[in-house]
């Protein structure tokens, strides 16, 4: 048995600094005047949304969200340069630390005063001029526009800032297409352009930055004070110490330690690479191949933000398109979010027993001490949970989760929060919500454009017009435009974050679905999968591309394994929509259809990993797997008669299996494929 010492993998100490230094957003390290004025400007802006919280703002919400940019566009422009390298000599003082530009406290001035100018003015003479904006107007518009994609590029790239001058530019030369087009319309002056995105409520101050201002920033806040009270040290830690003795258990750790960060980080490639700092050493000496490393760590890192209690950003949405609380779509993800970690883990126990993983021994202390110490750390991940089924609001529930990790954090001396790491904890909160803020800013130009100029609707027509182009059956209309659905988010994804890519998917590919009878649950949970799937989605897959990095794997390699993991995630998002009976899988129904449809979700994840992970009592031949591609598509079209004959198909497979092992007599692991894994791992 392999022995790794906690010296020598660093476990909770790495993955909490890894998380502190935010490893998905290259933003500037200030010191100094500069940095104690960002600080503590990014404490304020967090105190403020925590008291909008319990005292809102009474002008409404767009007042709000007015004062909320006009705090995130200074400290993003302050905290994030222009440039993609944050090592430009001219940028750093002496001591290397980066200091923010003439340029950047000029853009920084610019976004507080265009943001706070429809307040500054008189908001209530300002949103009476809707539909008639003066010329002032439309000029801090504008200025508004710039600085908002100025900041989305900054935090995000160029893409989605592209996109958005696309539709920009859309809106505005709609009657230069040719007029037979489903797309074309008559074109909208600047003044109306305008008036939509910055006085209106589906632009700059729409659903994506409200969800942003209110749910996205107090989810951070509470992640930061979570982990200044060391729950990141102990959720690692007590990952090792769970499973000890055996091929699966390092795999294993991996899955249940990228589950557990996830509520802390809220990224799906942040978690991979917090995880792999520390538990590659130890995925190597099990066996693992670089690439297979680099896939653990990518499925792990993405199934954390498809998981409850703390969803991605877009779950908020989710909540606000749909008019119910946070905590019906906690529901909805619980039985996919138990079918992907199924997948996993299977995946994990077949790579295991196929190439001959051995056990790593961990130095921490037993699972059972380490609960009995610190297992007060999982009380305020319970309590945003029992606060809203008690009937309180999202927002009030993680308010009162993060003082509960606050009050709690005194049982740890090493980690008690007090004034000074208190003040640490809520920057560090509102810092992580800035690249979210600019995303949903920006995303509502989209919005706005699709609303204004009717285009959802048209795209809904043309997509479903394609899939009714291929066949005149109305269920293979629904399952093929399922199907261009899922690729067309997919490759969206590619370009634009995932909070983008589902707002932009939800104007735009949404209402096809709906066109076709697909209930808006149904909808929203199959765009937020496939959304947070892009980022595991070759040819980008930033997931594994960062994971690839840590293990020194090849990347599209990398990429590969990581799809094997999360296959099942690929797949029953389709069940969702295919059939009606695909919403007892988001736990809409009795409990004998949700039973049942659980069941049969369950043995098509089996299907795949046996088809994936090449493993059942032994090596898997070609027959099993071939027979198991259909049992696993069969079983996930809920219904009785395809779901029977999957069945049926999964136990000829499962059969002939144990037929060929039992006249084979074969032995489940040669020595020689489990030294050469080894060491190709190594």
């Amino acid at each position: 048995m392999q022995t790794v010492t906690e010296t020598e993998t660093v476990a909770g100490r790495a993955v909490v600094a890894r998380l502190e230094e935010d490893e998905d957003q290259p933003s500037r390290r200030l010191s100094g005047r500069v940095g104690t004025v960002v600080r503590a400007s990014c404490c304020a802006l967090a105190l403020f949304a925590v008291k909008e919280v319990f005292s809102p703002s009474g002008d409404g919400t767009q007042h709000y969200l007015s004062l909320f940019l006009a705090g995130v566009l200074p400290l993003t422009f302050l905290l994030f340069s222009a440039r993609p390298s944050r090592s430009a000599p001219q940028a750093a003082d002496r001591s290397g630390t980066e200091r923010p530009s003439a340029l950047d406290w000029a853009l920084a001035t610019a976004g507080a005063g265009a943001a706070l100018y429809p307040i500054v003015t008189g908001f209530d003479e300002f949103l009476n001029r809707q539909a008639l904006p003066s010329s002032t107007d439309v000029a801090m518009g504008i200025v508004l526009l710039i600085l908002i994609l100025e900041a989305t590029r900054r935090t995000t790239g160029w893409a989605l800032p592209a996109i958005c001058l696309a539709f920009l530019a859309y809106g505005y030369y709609g009657s230069e297409l040719p007029q037979d087009w489903s797309i074309a319309h008559a074109g909208f002056d600047v003044s109306e352009i305008v008036n939509a995105l910055y006085m209106g409520t589906s632009g700059f101050f729409g659903t994506p930055l409200d969800v942003a201002a209110s749910y996205i920033v107090l989810f951070t806040i509470y992640g930061a004070v979570l982990n200044a009270s060391g729950a990141g040290r102990f959720f690692v830690d007590l990952s090792f110490a769970a499973f000890r003795r055996s091929g699966a258990a390092p795999g294993r750790t991996v899955t249940m330690a990228g589950f557990l960060l996830g509520t802390v980080s809220g990224s799906g490639t942040a978690t991979a690479v917090s995880l792999g700092s520390v538990t590659w050493p130890i995925l190597r000496r099990a066996g693992y191949t670089r690439e297979q490393g680099g896939g653990v760590l990518a499925a792990a890192g993405i199934g954390a933000i498809l998981s409850p209690p703390t969803l991605g950003a877009a779950a908020f949405i989710i909540a606000e398109y749909l008019q119910t609380l946070y905590l019906t779509v906690l529901v909805y993800a619980t039985i996919p979010t138990l079918l992907y970690y199924l997948g996993i883990i299977l995946a994990i126990e077949m790579d295991a027993r196929r190439h001959g993983a051995r056990p790593v021994e961990v130095q921490t202390p037993p699972a059972g001490r380490l609960l009995l110490r610190f297992g007060y750390h999982f009380l305020s991940l319970a309590g945003i949970i029992v606060f809203m089924a008690l009937g309180m609001s999202a927002l009030r529930a993680v308010v009162y989760a993060t003082a509960l990790a606050l009050a709690l954090s005194v049982l740890d001396p090493a980690h008690r929060i007090g004034p000074r790491r208190l003040v640490d904890a809520l920057a560090a909160g509102a810092r992580g919500a800035l690249t979210v803020a600019a995303t949903c800013a920006a995303a509502g130009v989209i919005v706005a454009m699709v609303t204004l100029t009717g285009l959802g609707l048209n795209l809904a027509g043309i997509i479903v017009d394609a899939a009714g182009a291929l066949t005149d059956d109305r269920t293979l209309v629904l399952l093929m435009t399922a199907v261009f659905a899922g690729g067309a988010i997919t490759l969206l994804g590619l370009a634009v974050p995932v909070t983008a890519s589902f707002i932009i998917a939800a104007v735009i590919i949404g209402p096809a679905l709906k066109s076709l009878g697909v209930a808006d649950p149904a909808v929203y949970m199959f765009i937020f999968y496939y959304a947070v799937l892009s980022e595991v989605s070759p040819p980008t897959a930033l997931a594994a591309v960062a994971a690839a990095a840590i293990t020194g794997g090849n990347a599209v390699g990398t990429m590969m394994q990581t799809l094997k993991y999360a296959l099942p995630a690929f797949l029953v998002p389709l069940a969702f929509v295919i059939t009606d009976n695909g919403e007892a899988l988001l736990a809409q129904g009795s409990v004998a259809e949700i039973v049942a449809a659980t069941s049969s979700s369950v043995l098509a994840v089996v299907a795949l990993a046996i088809v994936t992970g090449g493993w059942l009592c032994g090596p898997v031949g070609w027959p099993e797997r071939a027979l198991c591609v259909p049992a696993a598509l069969l079983l996930l079209y809920l219904e009785p008669a395809t779901v029977a004959a999957g069945a049926c198909c999964l136990v000829v497979a499962v059969g002939l299996h144990l037929l060929r092992r039992s006249r084979a007599g074969a032995p489940l692991v040669t020595s020689q494929d489990v030294h050469s894994r080894s060491e190709e791992g190594r």
